[in-house]
């Protein structure tokens, strides 16, 4: 069957090129270059189609906002939570996009875990476009959703290490177009699955009769061959060694296979009763006869003095230290338990910052399952919708619990007063009642205007803001952390250098700044590691 649409676009793109090439074979000047370049424009829209979902692009304020100004992370110091870690947490307060974009200098490709519980855009006053709730009586209610998230994700697609995985929470409303969306930036190839969550008990009629007491967790990989989900450890409470037998616990299991062959169809005869069993019908055994005379040999195969009717004359046992696979597999409906409900969530934020400051969040079990199940102790998890900071509390309660040194970014904007008031409160009480021995920082997303101005003449307004780039790369606080460094100009590290004890041990140096061979001597013999602050730093983002 004749696949309409593309005949159309490549009729259209054949036009296209026809006249190229027409405008080509006459006299060229700057106006016949211009209406080559527009055609190439026009050729790369009609060429760039959607991955099986067309919706209306919307602009946003922000998007003007960074056309006219480069942004920028500025540091809320009275808002810095110290701790004898010197691994350090961040919040970032503001619009998710400019942070999604400036985390592109620190952390492409280095995010382990994202999740994101996004507005479900319900109509209901939870997704607001340019200072404006989104209703359910606006007729581009869904294409305002989905441009909105189309651009944030394709940034999170660049962020995602290459064996990362994303997961986002999302109910009924939008389900659906997520999922194709996700399916044109991760790559349909790349879809992991779709988990159900249990939200809520039977509380009464929805309408139609119906209650309906789930929500989705989308979840996809960068690459889906290198993303690998590790659920609970395996239990061995069916395992025993009522025979003391050496090579340790064991439990019965089936010998049988589907396939086999010639070489695999024999008959087994139990030498205490003289029994004597065959495969069962149509299938054979896993192994060869030689094999199995192995395993009679060194007692694997066990023989039965008694046998009731039915049964096998042995015991096929399965060691547990022979076990390859130590953990259980991740089942989609290992959230359908009441532990995991939203009331459970209200009560647990409730508990920490009062009640009412925030609807509908998320666990804090749910969450740290999903992390423990996706990442390893070392991982950097990130969440741009970071709401009540449920994410940031799971992360350190994980580390808690297997000792490890996991990392949190969260994004959220201070939309009535919600990352300071909610965010940022939940995450204190979270440490202070737990004893959680974590640090954050606290970044403040602002602008540098280059609005007819050169790269020259905002420059500097950039390099003051370097600091907070790379205390983020690195997870740091140069201020609380005597053993790193920063130096952006050739004055400061004259001065740094005139000690014969440094007192630090890394120092991150300016790209511009350069050493001379003997500065560079003094830091070798001071054996001060030297990480190059990349240039890229002092510039615009590039993606």
């Amino acid at each position: 069957m004749a696949n309409i649409s593309k005949i159309k676009r490549e009729s259209l793109l054949n036009k296209i090129e026809s006249l190229k090439q027409f405008i080509s074979s006459g006299k060229r000047n700057e106006e016949t270059e211009k209406l080559i370049s527009y055609l190439n424009e026009i050729k790369l829209e009609i060429d760039s189609k959607k991955y099986g979902l067309v919706f209306e692009e919307h602009r946003e304020s922000t998007d003007e906002l960074l056309e006219e100004n480069v942004p920028i992370f500025s540091e809320e110091v009275k808002c810095k939570i110290s701790a004898n870690s010197s691994k350090y947490n961040f919040l970032l307060e503001g619009d998710n996009l400019p942070s999604l974009e400036l985390l592109l200098k620190t952390h492409k490709r280095r995010i382990d875990v994202i999740y994101i519980d996004p507005p479900y855009n319900t109509g209901k006053k939870d997704f607001v476009y340019d200072d404006a709730f989104v209703d359910k009586t606006d007729t581009f209610k869904h294409s305002k959703w989905l441009s909105f998230m189309e651009k944030r994700l394709k940034l999170a697609q660049k962020l995602l290490s290459d064996t990362g995985v994303i997961l986002i929470s999302i109910d009924d409303n939008e389900q659906a177009i997520l999922k194709i969306l996700c399916d044109s930036i991760f790559g349909d190839q790349n879809f992991l699955t779709m988990f159900v969550r249990k939200t809520k008990s039977m509380t009464g009629d929805d309408g139609n009769g119906l209650n309906i007491q789930h929500e989705y967790l989308l979840a996809y990989a960068k690459n889906k061959d290198k993303a690998t989900f590790t659920g609970e450890p395996k239990t061995f409470d069916n395992y025993s060694n009522p025979d003391n037998d050496p090579n340790g616990i064991w439990t019965s299991a089936d010998p049988s296979a589907k396939s086999g062959g010639d070489s695999t169809y024999f008959p087994i005869q139990n030498p205490i009763t003289g029994q004597i069993d065959f495969p069962p019908k149509g299938r054979y055994w896993a192994f060869s006869k030689e094999t199995m005379k192995k395993y009679i040999d060194s007692g694997r195969i066990k023989f039965k003095n008694k046998i009731t009717k039915n049964q096998r004359g042995f015991v096929f046992k399965r060691y547990a230290e022979t076990m390859k696979v130590t953990t259980q597999p991740v089942g989609t409906l290992c959230f359908a338990d009441n532990a995991y409900m939203n009331s459970v969530a209200t009560s647990e934020t409730n508990s920490l910052i009062g009640a009412g400051k925030f609807s509908y969040p998320k666990p804090v079990e749910f969450i740290k399952n999903l992390i423990k199940y996706t990442s390893n102790k070392d991982s950097i998890i990130l969440d741009f919708f970071a709401g009540s900071g449920t994410t940031g509390h799971a992360v350190m309660k994980l580390n808690q619990e297997d000792g490890g040194n996991r990392k949190f970014i969260l994004c959220t904007n201070n939309e009535n007063n919600i990352c300071k008031d909610v965010t940022y409160a939940r995450i204190k009480a979270a440490i202070e009642k737990h004893s959680f021995n974590e640090g954050l920082k606290y970044l403040k997303v602002d602008y540098v205007d280059k609005k007819d101005k050169l790269y020259y003449e905002f420059a500097d307004d950039l390099l003051n803001h370097i600091r907070e780039l790379v205390e983020l790369e690195n997870a740091i606080d140069f201020d609380n952390d005597s053993s790193v460094k920063i130096i952006l100009t050739e004055e400061e590290l004259d001065s740094a250098l005139n000690n014969d004890i440094f007192g630090f041990d890394t120092l991150y140096l300016g790209h511009d700044v350069l050493l001379t061979a003997e500065q560079l001597e003094i830091l070798n013999k001071g054996n001060i590691k030297l990480n190059i602050i990349p240039d890229y730093f002092y510039k615009e983002v590039e993606e």
